[in-house]
């Protein structure tokens, strides 16, 4: 009876334990919480098409994190950033983002780099009914029409049209009018976006098309694609591609001697750095999209400040050494984001995606505003054309005038030499 006694006492004093715990822990969950980072979830292209952009990416996203950080984070709260590498396949992205949520439990999702790596999380995206910051992807929301998201590239309202809009724009001005063009790109999401686009505007130009066709993904060999286009005599020439065969369309259409007066448009990689080295004068003449090239027209507040912490690092990382073309962007993405979050003051989805709808936001790529469907409120993408290449130099790429600033007027730039076969 007495050890009865005991171990009743026993659970007794052991329950009056517990109970005092439980009752303290919710003094303790506040501030617990308080000390806790944000996190911030993504896939991104590390290894793959795709690698040489999405690391230039990711060292941006860490700058901004770092930048975030020193000054008090977000919320008072430190953020971090949580990702894995897609490795350029949409197949890896649901996976990637369902684990992001489910297992790392991050507050926050932005997707990776390219259309074809965001169209696949888009889904997982709107089930959620999550906010989504999309890192240039070309009209990814047009098949979706998903409110909460918002994409930071500049393509605009009509963002398949908008995105060759001036590159046709410049071809019509001409004289006398061009009057035929061929269409060519890759058989991927990005490249028939961009074609479907082109077809419109081409055909709003009153242009004839003589040539549309895409190739494989998977192609080397661009030489017969080139004497293919060669063979219909066109005037102008827009390719979509990215950056493997955009490459190989620039050598072998200076191999077969392509005689046209205007060409490029939506080539994927031309931006880059390593490819600008590598191709060096074979560039010349090649009039192609872009969204940021070192042009008076061009100094936003606070983009040489970023680029200048941007190409300390990436140095040591191996990547794209000058940061004009992606970086500045996936930087901006974030501002986007962590504006939004200040103003809000806590981490709902639906009241920042409401926010972000609502207002305009000032970034180290100028004031940015967005649409009904989450693209740029106005078109700014740049049509530039590479002029007085002489090697492979790589500071020669720094310097005003190499890639002359043609459209849209307001960041205009230089004139365009004319036509591209001199």
């Amino acid at each position: 009876m007495r050890h009865v006694f005991r171990r009743q006492r026993r659970l007794l004093l052991l329950g009056g334990v517990l109970a005092a715990a439980m009752l303290s822990a919710p003094l303790l969950t506040p501030s617990a919480r308080a000390a806790e980072p944000i996190k911030i979830g993504f896939g991104m292209a590390l290894t793959g098409g795709l690698a040489g952009a999405g690391k230039a990416a990711l060292i941006a996203m860490e700058i901004w994190r770092d930048d975030v950080n020193a000054a008090g984070g977000l919320l008072g709260r430190q953020v971090e950033l949580v990702y894995y590498d897609d490795q350029t396949n949409p197949s890896t992205v649901p996976g990637i983002y369902t684990k992001l949520m489910n297992v790392d439990k991050v507050d926050l999702v932005v997707s990776g780099y390219g259309t074809n790596l965001i169209a696949p999380a888009m889904p997982i995206m709107m089930s959620r009914k999550k906010l989504f910051m999309g890192l240039f992807g070309l009209a990814a929301n047009e098949q979706f029409g998903y409110s909460n998201y918002f994409q930071i590239m500049p393509a605009g309202p009509e963002p398949k049209t908008d995105w060759s809009l001036g590159f046709f724009q410049i071809a019509m001005e001409q004289n006398p009018k061009p009057k035929t063009v061929a269409l060519v790109g890759a058989d991927a999401e990005f490249a028939r976006n961009a074609l479907d686009g082109a077809r419109e505007n081409a055909k709003a130009a009153g242009l004839e098309i003589v040539y549309d066709n895409t190739y494989p993904p998977a192609t080397t060999d661009y030489t017969p694609v080139v004497r293919a286009i060669q063979a219909t005599g066109p005037d102008v020439v827009f390719i979509a591609s990215y950056p493997p065969d955009s490459a190989g369309m620039v050598r072998a259409i200076n191999e077969v001697g392509l005689k046209a007066k205007l060409l490029g448009g939506g080539m994927v990689g031309l931006q880059y750095a390593s490819l600008m080295t590598k191709l060096g004068p074979m560039l010349n003449g090649i009039v192609n999209y872009d969204f940021w090239v070192p042009a008076p027209t061009l100094n936003f507040q606070g983009v040489n400040e970023f680029l200048a912490k941007y190409q300390a690092k990436a140095a040591d990382a191996g990547v794209d050494p000058l940061g004009y073309y992606l970086p500045p962007y996936a930087y901006a993405y974030l501002q986007v984001l962590g504006q939004a979050v200040n103003a809000v003051g806590n981490l709902d989805d639906q009241k920042l995606a409401d926010y972000i709808r609502a207002n305009e936001f000032d970034t180290v790529v100028g004031k940015v505003r967005f649409g009904k469907n989450g693209e740029w409120a106005k078109t700014r993408v740049l049509q530039v054309q590479y002029q007085g290449v002489k090697s492979d130099d790589l500071e020669q790429f720094t310097k005003h005038g190499t890639r002359a600033v043609l459209y849209p007027k307001e960041w205009k730039y230089g004139d365009l030499i004319y036509p591209y076969a001199q």
